[in-house]
Order: C-alpha cells, then sequence, then structure tokens
C-alpha cells in the first residue's frame, strides 16, 4: 500500500516538474520575443526593390481606378449598362460584394491590428476602440442620409405647395426626385469612406520598404481600385449627376491612392508604422472607413437594390444577383491575403 501511494506521489510530482518547466519555457520564449518591433531594416537594395514597383503603381493604380469607376457610366453609349437594365444590377451587386468586403476583409481587420497594437502601451487602449468607431461612423453615416433627405422633402414640399381660390392644397412631391437625391448622397457618403481607405492604403504601399510587400499591394491594389470603382461608378450614374460632378468624383476616385503612394514615398524615410501616432491615426481612419463601407454596402446598396419589387418578382434576376454578390466578395476576400 505505501508502495503505490510512494509511486502515485512520485506520479504526480513528476507531472507537476514537467508542467512547471514547459510553463517556464514557454514564458522564456515569449519574453524572447519583441512585443513591439519599432526598428526597420535600411538595406539601400531592398529599398531600390520596392521603388520600383512604387513608381510602377502609380500610373496602373490610376488606370485601373479609372476603368472601374467609368465603366458603369458608359450607359449612353453602351444600352446594357444603363441604369434599368438586368446587366446593371448583376454588376452593380457584384460592386456592392466588393465594398461589404472591403469593409469586413481589409479595413475593419487592419483598423483593429494598429488599435491593438503592443506599441500602444496606455491602459486607455484597452477598450475596443476598432468596433467602436466603426459603430459611430456607421450611425453618422445613416444621420447624414436620413436628415439630408427629409431636409430635401420639407424644402420641396414648400416650394411646390399650391393655393388654390385661398385655400392650401396638399403639397405634392415627385418620389422620383427624393430617389435621385437619396442616390446622390449615398454617392458622396460611400465616395468619402472609399477615399479615406485608398489615402491610408496608399501611404502604406509608398512606405514599404520590402519588395516583396510592395509587389504583393501593386498587384493586390490595381483589382482592389478597379471593383470599387465599380461600385462607386454605379451609385455615380444612378445619381444623374451633371457632367462636372460626374468628372469631379471620378478624378477624385482614380487619383487618391496614386497620391497616397507618392506621399509614402516621400516620407518612407521618416515614416515609422509601429510610431503610437501612425498607429492610432491610420487606425481611427480605418475603423471609421470600415463602419462607413459596411453600412453603404448593406444598407443602401444591397438593401435598396434586392427588396424592391423589381428584383423580387424576377426569379432569374435575383439568382443572378446573388452569384455575382457571392462572387464579388468572394474576390475581394481573396485579395485581403496581400492587401
Amino acid at each position: 500500500m505505501k508502495t503505490k501511494n510512494v509511486k502515485l506521489l512520485l506520479f504526480f510530482l513528476s507531472i507537476s516538474v514537467l508542467l512547471i518547466a514547459v510553463v517556464n519555457a514557454a514564458e522564456g520564449h515569449s519574453h524572447g520575443k519583441p512585443q513591439c518591433e519599432c526598428s526597420h531594416d535600411d538595406d539601400h537594395d531592398n529599398k531600390e526593390g520596392a521603388r520600383k514597383y512604387k513608381i510602377a503603381a502609380i500610373p496602373s493604380v490610376l488606370i485601373a481606378g479609372v476603368i472601374g469607376v467609368l465603366f458603369p457610366l458608359l450607359g449612353k453609349v453602351f444600352p446594357p449598362l444603363r441604369p434599368e437594365t438586368p446587366f446593371f444590377f448583376v454588376t452593380k451587386a457584384f460592386a456592392a460584394g466588393v465594398i461589404l468586403a472591403t469593409g469586413f476583409m481589409h479595413v475593419l481587420p487592419e483598423a483593429y491590428t494598429m488599435l491593438n497594437s503592443p506599441c500602444l502601451t496606455s491602459e486607455a487602449w484597452e477598450f475596443p476602440f476598432t468596433g467602436f468607431i466603426a459603430m459611430v461612423a456607421a450611425i453618422l453615416t445613416l444621420s447624414v442620409d436620413t436628415f439630408a433627405t427629409s431636409s430635401f422633402y420639407k424644402s420641396h414640399c414648400k416650394a411646390s405647395k399650391q393655393i388654390n381660390d385661398g385655400e392650401s392644397a396638399e403639397p405634392s412631391v415627385d418620389s422620383a426626385q427624393v430617389q435621385v437625391l437619396r442616390t446622390r448622397i449615398i454617392a458622396q457618403v460611400l465616395e468619402l469612406g472609399i477615399l479615406v481607405h485608398s489615402v491610408v492604403i496608399g501611404i502604406s504601399l509608398g512606405a514599404s520598404q520590402s519588395p516583396e510587400a510592395a509587389k504583393a499591394l501593386f498587384i493586390a491594389l490595381m483589382f482592389h481600385q478597379c471593383f470599387e470603382g465599380l461600385g462607386l461608378g454605379g451609385c455615380i450614374a444612378q445619381g444623374k449627376f451633371k457632367c462636372l460632378s460626374v468628372t469631379l468624383m471620378s478624378t477624385f476616385f482614380a487619383i487618391t491612392t496614386p497620391i497616397g503612394i507618392v506621399v509614402g514615398m516621400g516620407i518612407a524615410n521618416s515614416y515609422d508604422e509601429s510610431s503610437p501616432t501612425a498607429l492610432i491615426v491610420q487606425g481611427v481612419l480605418n475603423a471609421a472607413s470600415a463602419g462607413i463601407l459596411i453600412y453603404m454596402s448593406l444598407v443602401d446598396l444591397l438593401a435598396a437594390d434586392f427588396m424592391p419589387p423589381k428584383m423580387q418578382s424576377n426569379t432569374g434576376l435575383q439568382i443572378m444577383a446573388h452569384i455575382a454578390l457571392l462572387i464579388g466578395a468572394g474576390l475581394m476576400s481573396l485579395l485581403a491575403k496581400w492587401a
């Protein structure tokens, strides 16, 4: 009996010693890793290798953005691209999937990584700011959408109020005009969210010192700009903007990322992506952009296009739109591996 107890005691002692050794080894291994890597390799060859990809990215990303945003705007030349056609609905569903995946798979994870970096040592950053900022941005987007539409509705009611024989008639409001205004608001707010993200990711490419990272970002950004341009171009086409407004909105979208790349190249030598200031600024901007893009894609693009009677009464169009949505979201999610 005593022998069994001794053996049992030795067994538990052995297990305890083994566990203590494993824990100590794990702690020693974790202490051996730097918690915040703020140093950068200044190897000249790496910089030169990355620089050629950055220079090539400027015109390539610009052209990809122009092609993407102008494609849905060619309805006057190509009838199948007009907003009322089934092809346009399917294309817009694809673009909405791209924008939704951009918010969930690209921008939000980047914001979370930055705002939870070990380089932010203050206890204040233990609060989940990423989700909070994205939520506030989505609520503010809703507020802008509703208040702007309400303001137009009220002003239009006053302007259209008729007086017949000294009695006020019921004000008439053209629902088509209200819908056009909402589409214009959607396009402008959507462009704001895309532009914020475009500047941040452009600076990231411009400031990158690794040839491998610069090459991956270069390729991914071309598809990124083209796909996002499809979504924005579709909203601009439905908003029936004047020629000057279409030109300005398309130009701003196309040039923002190249400008971000140029800015990143200019500050590459002094830019420290692990500094608290850089992490906070980029993290906050990305979180706000994610909230805007997720809200716009779900509420103003998908719900607005998938719920009307035109879509609900056409099973074939519904199936094609859902497939296009899944393809758009899937392709953009796949790009998250590189950018």
